[in-house]
């Protein structure tokens, strides 16, 4: 399944910095960090639940957002990218 994850952590506290860190490190568990707050992820079911789970216990849900949007498979072939940071394909092969 091929997932968008966006968020807007509030973080003009040190919580929400805290916040911020740890919602970003819960994201590459599971996808690639494609700008600042969004993340693409190639991903089960299973794994969708498990981020939900997880994100929804960092953010304070009275200041923070995150949305989650479950795109179709062929969605990843309709990206335009333009500037630096072309994402990985994980799916590639891997040649070292």
């Amino acid at each position: 399944m091929y997932v968008l994850v966006t968020y807007d952590i509030e973080t003009t506290s040190a919580s929400g910095a805290r916040r911020l860190r740890r919602v970003a490190q819960v994201c590459l568990n599971y996808g690639q960090r494609v700008q600042n707050s969004v993340f693409e992820c190639d991903i089960s079911e299973v794994q969708l639940v498990e981020l939900t789970h997880q994100l929804e216990k960092l953010i304070d849900a009275k200041k923070d957002s995150v949305r989650i949007y479950k795109l179709p498979e062929k969605a990843k072939s309709k990206v335009i990218h333009m500037g630096i940071k072309e994402p990985i394909n994980f799916r590639d092969p891997l040649i070292l």
